[in-house]
Parts: C-alpha cells; sequence; structure tokens
C-alpha cells in the first residue's frame, strides 16, 4: 500500500471515530482497543502487512492521544534528533547522519496542534505574541519551537532526543572521547570542587559530558541543577533540586530568568550548582560557591574566555574589561573544550588549566591536547589526548581535598 493511501485511510478511520465515539469518556486502553477493531474492519477484504495495519492503528490512535507522527519518530531509540521545517519537511539524525523522512503532516493546522499539545504539557505557552519557545517532552527530551511569522517555512520543530540510559564516563572512555587515565584524573577535580566549564559547538556532546561527570559528585552534597529545559540527568544525589526556567505569559508577565534561579539557589544552601548561563554560574562560583559545572557555546577555549567576557559585558554594562577578566580568572578553574569532527565523532579537544589574570590578558595552561595520528584520514579521524609538558599550577584544591597524587 502506498504511502498517500495509507495516509487516507488513517484519515478516514480518525473522521470516523471522532463522529462516533464519546472520545472524552474512553481511557486511553479503552481506545487503543476501538481503533484496533474499527481498523481492522475497514481493512477487512484488502491485503496488507501487519506491519501496515499496526502502523495505521498507531497513527489514527496517536492523532487523537498522542503527537502524531512524532509519535512513531520518538520512540525509535535510534533516532537522536528530529528537525521539523513545516508539515511537509522533516529530518531525522540517525547515527550522526542527517536524512529527510518521506513522511509528512496531514496540514500546518495538525502540526500547530502537536505543538500546542507539547508546549501544554510542560505549562508554556507559544503563540504570535510569543512564537518562540524552548521546552521539553514528557521523557525529557529538549523541545525548541519557533512560530510563522518568524518561521518563514511554516511551524519549526527541532527535538533533541534524551538518552533513556544516563551517560557515564565508562561510556566516554568507551566511545574515544577520553581514557581511563584521564577519566581518573577528571574525578580528582570533581571531588576537589574545581570550577569546570565544559565549552564546545552545537551537537558537541557538552551536555552528554556534564552528565557524565556529575557521576562523580560525591552522594552526600547538595546539587541544585538550573537549566532553560531540564535535561541533565544526574543520578545517584539523594539531595537534588532542579530548577526551570520559565516564559512571560501572553500578557508579559510571570518570567523567571536564569538569573532569579541563580539569586534564589544561593539562599538553598548548595554545595554545587550544575548548568546556568556563563554570567550568572560566574557569579555564583565568585561567591563562594565551588564545585560549579557549567557549559558554554564556543569553538575553543580562548572563544570560551571572549563570549564569557561579551556575556559579562551584556549584563553589567560600565564594567571594565579588566574587572571583567578578573573575575572570569577568578572564577574557572578548568575549561574541557569538546568538538564535533569531521567523520561526525564527538572528541574532547582540550583539558586547559585558567591559571590567572597578567597585563590584560587571561592566563591559560594546557594540561591535555588532542592529537590525529596516522590513521587519520579525509573520512575518518583517529587520535588521542596527550599530556603537555606543563605542570598543572593551581594544585591548592588538590591538597585540600587531600588528594597526593600529580595531574
Amino acid at each position: 500500500m502506498v504511502f498517500e493511501k495509507e495516509q487516507q485511510i488513517v484519515a478516514e478511520i480518525k473522521q470516523y471515530i471522532t463522529e462516533n465515539l464519546p472520545l472524552s469518556k474512553l481511557s486511553d486502553e479503552e481506545l487503543q482497543e476501538k481503533v484496533e477493531a474499527i481498523t481492522m474492519e475497514k481493512l477487512s477484504g484488502q491485503y496488507i502487512s501487519i506491519e501496515q495495519q499496526v502502523s495505521i492503528v498507531e497513527q489514527v490512535y496517536s492523532s487523537i492521544r498522542g503527537f502524531g507522527l512524532l509519535d512513531s519518530i520518538i520512540s525509535d531509540d535510534t533516532i537522536t534528533e528530529v528537525m521539523i521545517n513545516g508539515p511537509q519537511n522533516i529530518f531525522i539524525e540517525q547515527n550522526g547522519r542527517l536524512f529527510k523522512l518521506d513522511k509528512e503532516f496531514e496540514s500546518q493546522r495538525r502540526l500547530e496542534d502537536i505543538i500546542q499539545r507539547i508546549v501544554g504539557l510542560a505549562g508554556r505557552e507559544v503563540n504570535q505574541a510569543n512564537p518562540i519557545c524552548d521546552t521539553r517532552l514528557p521523557d525529557g527530551s529538549r523541545v525548541n519551537v519557533v512560530l510563522p511569522p518568524i518561521a518563514l517555512c511554516g511551524p519549526t520543530v527541532t527535538i533533541r532526543k534524551f538518552s533513556k540510559t544516563p551517560m557515564t564516563i565508562e561510556k566516554l572512555i568507551q566511545y574515544g572521547s577520553i581514557t581511563k587515565e584521564i577519566a581518573e584524573k577528571l574525578q580528582m577535580l570533581v571531588k576537589a570542587k574545581y570550577n569546570i566549564f565544559i565549552s564546545g559547538g552545537t551537537g558537541s556532546g557538552k551536555t552528554t559530558f556534564l552528565n557524565a561527570l556529575s557521576n562523580y559528585i560525591p552522594k552526600d552534597e547538595r546539587v541544585i541543577t538550573i537549566e532553560d529545559s531540564a535535561e541533565l540527568q544526574i543520578e545517584g544525589i539523594d539531595n537534588l533540586v532542579s530548577l526551570e526556567t520559565r516564559n512571560a505569559n501572553a500578557s508579559g508577565a510571570g518570567q523567571i530568568t536564569i538569573r532569579d534561579l541563580i539569586k534564589s539557589s544561593l539562599r538553598m544552601r548548595p554545595e554545587r550548582i550544575s548548568g546556568g548561563e556563563a554570567l550568572d554560574m560566574l557569579q555564583a562560583m565568585n561567591t563562594g560557591h565551588d564545585g560549579s559545572l557549567s557549559t558554554g557555546h564556543a569553538n575553543s577555549t580562548e572563544d570560551m574566555l571572549s563570549r564569557l567576557e561579551t556575556m559579562v559585558l551584556q549584563g553589567a554594562a560600565g564594567l571594565p574589561l579588566e574587572a571583567i577578566r578578573q573575575q572570569i580568572a577568578s572564577a574557572v578553574d578548568i575549561i574541557i573544550h569538546l568538538s564535533r569532527l569531521r567523520d561526525k565523532s564527538r572528541k574532547t579537544m582540550e583539558i586547559t588549566e585558567v591559571v590567572g589574570y597578567e597585563n590584560g590578558k587571561i592566563i591559560l595552561n594546557p594540561l591535555y591536547v588532542f592529537e590525529e595520528d596516522e590513521n587519520s584520514t579525509l573520512e575518518r579521524v583517529s587520535g588521542t589526548l596527550h599530556r603537555t609538558k606543563n605542570p598543572m599550577k593551581n594544585t591548592f584544591k588538590l591538597q585540600l581535598a587531600g588528594v597526593r597524587s600529580e595531574f
């Protein structure tokens, strides 16, 4: 059965059900049974594979109670990202590669209905007055929505899938992102409460790395996570508070920013703060909250520092650049830079120590640098992180934590 015919049958069954069944009185299980029975009756006498029968039932049910076409995409664990550019253009990332799906939404109205359902579940709003929204699905997947007239090609949705199994350092070692030796060094830094920034471009795996690193936080500490849309998966910590921002409503009231949350979190006796925007995380780090973990968009370690300067300037115009650089140098201890390389693999490119401020510059001390080896080709990257000859300078926190080994 061709796709157009399948969609026609789905539309006919859905129309029959919405016109003839008391949907508000049916439970999810009852509706599923009714959809199956009506579909079997509709398809009797036609040759159709079991897979297509199941697909039709799923599409009809999810178009009434779920997220329609999105349900089958979201349930596929091999898909890591979904990009919807209007009702006709759906792209997915699978195994690091982008594909266009040969499926589409019935109409723009149907896509808009699904968007409102997704946004409503998280208590958010998106409309012409507020056409941009960051939210999440019930499973934790991150969702960004942009509506017309801002999005010229129609409602645009980007979904970053939420992994069902939290990332661990062991998995990062298995994937070749870091080595066992480096993992042990990072564990020392986290336990000794170094303030760590994880930088990288889009899709480089910053949140994934932060999730893995958070497994090293001692289980008896109080941890507060602060995010635009909650996606951190911190496991095994009982004293955990997760905070999430809120957009303004249609009348412009009720906005809760990352800055508001950080101010509040400082009164909640945190031992560590994770997530957050750069400027506000710097302020938290400078108020004595060591052991903070944060992420930031940047193309290199130096670029991360430049962006931090820019963010501080935007939030505190009139502050002298010298004061800003001193604040950054005293707040950030370690920058871990990640990158997505030409073969789509994600690698840790650099682990650098921020050692202070001198003659108008922030001084960096690279400890590990990624170097390609002779097995690298244009299609495949091969290499590893190598320890530089630079000794680690800021060992005070390691000494305080009673760590004797060299970094």
